[in-house]
Formats: structure tokens, sequence, C-alpha cells
């Protein structure tokens, strides 16, 4: 009579936390974008090549405190970055989500569909920060533009700064029923963006009031708070408590309003 044979020892191997193969898969299809991987990761960090490489763009003037245009647009190029991921790549791709039923189907798998939101957030402020730090070793070794003297608050404004874009971002997503109009709030809300961060026309340039008013959206704060950072000082209270309440309300209006289907 022959032996019983035993039972098949169990696998020592375990399957991929669902956590982990969404943000696999959202990183694998955030690559296969390559106009959100150029315009987030690349297209600030060009715009302070081509401007480095105009010789009246790194003279020293006057109105900008004694800058260069390329310092001055070094911060303004690091918040480029922020404002493209925020507004113009994660809300029609969180939107669309939405609107295919996608996240409304998840709820019914073990994979939860904050796991995607998550994933979403997170992928786009590490290519916002990635983009940030190309966009100062550009500055540094092509211009010659100084690294910021004080870190720490460049750093605490930095993670500000890119919560708060994503907050707005979430927000945009939480109000458009589709992606069509994701991306019309998108663009009227990212030329605005673009002026308080000072793409246009740097902050020291514009008149008192209109700098005023600047300071007081979140861009423009946070614009004045990396410049205040460069020079080696611990950013303005008020510009930090600026994105701090900007940060508190956006997140607290997205959370708030926010549809699964």
């Amino acid at each position: 009579m022959s032996a019983a044979t035993a039972p098949p020892a169990p696998s020592t191997t375990t399957a991929p936390r669902p956590g982990r193969a969404v943000l696999r898969a959202e990183l694998l299809l955030f690559f296969r974008e390559p106009g959100s991987v150029f315009w987030v990761m690349a297209f600030p960090t060009l715009l302070l090549v081509v401007l480095g490489l105009i010789p009246s763009m790194t003279e020293s003037m006057d109105e900008l405190g004694g800058l260069s245009t390329v310092e001055a647009y070094v911060p303004v190029a690091v918040l480029l970055s922020m404002i493209m991921a925020g507004l113009m790549a994660m809300p029609p791709v969180i939107t669309g989500y939405r609107e295919r039923g996608i996240l409304r189907r998840m709820s019914t798998t073990p994979v939860l569909p904050t796991a995607v939101l998550g994933a979403q957030v997170g992928l786009h402020a590490v290519a916002s920060l990635i983009s940030a730090v190309a966009t100062l070793a550009v500055g540094r070794f092509v211009s010659d533009v100084a690294l910021p003297t004080q870190l720490a608050g460049y750093l605490v404004t930095l993670l500000l700064a890119v919560v708060c874009l994503l907050a707005l971002g979430a927000l945009i997503s939480a109000l458009s029923p589709n992606v069509k109009i994701a991306q019309a709030v998108s663009l009227s809300v990212f030329f605005p963006a673009m002026l308080a961060a000072g793409v246009y026309m740097p902050i020291q340039q514009m008149p008192d009031l209109m700098a005023n008013i600047m300071e007081a959206l979140p861009f423009g704060a946070a614009a004045q708070a990396l410049n205040q950072a460069t020079a080696g000082d611990w950013p303005d209270w008020i510009h930090l408590g600026v994105l701090a309440l900007w940060t508190l309300v956006l997140s607290a209006a997205a959370t708030r309003w926010f549809r699964w289907e």
C-alpha cells in the first residue's frame, strides 16, 4: 500500500498588494502620455535653458533687485511644472476615470477608488519635484544661478506649493462632470495662474497694487517665498500662511464635492 501523498506546501510568494498594482499601472499610463511628461517634467527646464542662451537675460537689472532675468525665472520655472501637473495633466485623467465609470466599478473590488486618486496625486507630485530639482540644477550649471541658501525654507515652500496646486486640480476634477469641462476649467485657471506665478512678468516688475493681488494668490505667494529662500532669508510667514490657507480651503472643497460617479 503506497504512502499518502503529502499536500503541496503553500507558496511563499505573495500577490502584489492592490495599491502597489494600481501605482505601477498609473505610472505606466503616465509615461505613455508623452505630452504630459514633456510639459510637466521637461518644458520648465527647457524654458530656463532658452532664457540662459540670451545674453541680455543674464545681465543684472535694478528693477529685479539686482537679479538677472534668468535668476528671477528659476522659481517661476519651478512653479510652472506644478501648474502644468496640477491644472493641465491630472484633472482630465481623474475626471475621465469617473466619466467612464472606472471609479464606480472599482468600489466593488478590493482596489478602492482612493488608491487611484492617491496614485495620481503622488505621481504628479513626484514629477513636479523632479522637475524642480532639474530646473535648479540647470540654473546652477548652465546659467550659473546660485542655489537656494535657505534650503529648509525652500523645501517647506516647495512642498506647500505642490500640495496646494494638486488640491486645486482635485477640486477641478470634483466639480467637472466630464473631461471636456475639466479641460476648459483648467485652461481658464491656467493663464491667471501663470500670471500670478510671474511667467509673463516677474512679480518684482509688477505695479504695487498688482503685486499685492498676486501675492494673495497661492502662486504669487509661492513665487515670493521661493525668491526669499533663494536669497538666504526664511520665507515671509505671510506668504507661507497664504499657501497653507489656500491648501486647506482647496483640499476641504475638493473633499466635500468630489463624486465617485
